[in-house]
């Protein structure tokens, strides 16, 4: 993932797959960013709890934030040990809903960066489900008594689909382990940490699409439109070690994980 992601499904499905108690209404997002507000699912009181936070997460020890650097991913390799993350891990496991995210491919042709969009593959029904990035999140409390909530996705070196494109990847966990990520009493830190791992390849699939999303204002489904017709027609086979085709020139995109 490459500092963008998408959630389209209704809220309806949304809370279905993840059964939190409360009825948020939200819209349709097609290029998240950092420092926006996204959804997050947290345990509360023993009880799933939806919630929104800030993308970039601010370790509650930090005294400025505005020299702090936004903590927008955390390596799964060191989430354990990492002063910024080792207390959320123990603590305050998250998930983060998605329909899937943006990355871009570096060393393409004259310097530009081709843009792709990454979903779950669909089901018997046509349709691909929602995804849950594992995540973590902190709340930071000011000097005034302010609070902020900030939430991070964890990642991990990518899987063979997408390592063609990137060498990380965020991870997701499946919905029969929901409940050992969330559950920070029931599940130690060093358990959880099982469950960071590259997502299996048959999960995933990676097509090329235009370069109006590098720009955040830009937010429509027409961002996650295949590139080409061919493209279109590929969509649903993972590419098999394959390089992906050169890409057209676009905007420059800084890489997240």
């Amino acid at each position: 993932m490459c500092g963008r992601y998408v959630i389209f499904s209704t809220p309806e499905a949304i809370r279905a797959l993840f059964r939190y108690g409360e009825q948020p209404n939200f819209p349709p997002r097609y290029n998240m960013a950092p420092t926006q507000p996204v959804p997050i699912v947290r345990r509360v009181d023993g009880k799933r709890s939806f919630a929104l936070m800030r993308w970039g997460l601010l370790p509650s020890w930090v005294q400025e934030p505005k020299t702090f650097p936004l903590l927008i991913n955390a390596r799964g390799e060191s989430v354990l040990d990492k002063p910024a993350f080792r207390n959320a891990m123990r603590r305050r496991r998250c998930l983060i809903p998605t329909d899937g995210f943006y990355e871009w491919q570096a060393g393409a042709a004259r310097g530009a960066k081709q843009a792709y969009f990454v979903r779950a593959r669909r089901g018997e029904d046509g349709v691909a489900p929602p995804l849950a990035f594992a995540g973590l999140w902190e709340t930071w409390i000011g000097p005034n008594g302010e609070e902020l909530d900030t939430a991070a996705i964890v990642t991990s070196g990518a899987n063979r689909t997408l390592s063609a494109i990137h060498p990380r990847m965020p991870v997701f966990i499946a919905p029969e382990d929901f409940d050992r990520w969330l559950d920070c009493d029931a599940t130690p830190a060093e358990e959880a940490a099982t469950l960071i791992k590259p997502a299996d390849d048959a999960l995933l699939v990676v097509y090329p699409i235009s370069p109006a999303v590098n720009r955040v204002a830009n937010d429509s489904e027409a961002l996650i439109a295949p590139e080409s017709p061919q493209a279109a027609v590929e969509q649903a086979t993972p590419p098999q070690g394959a390089k992906p085709e050169k890409a057209k020139k676009s905007d420059d995109q800084p890489t997240l994980f």
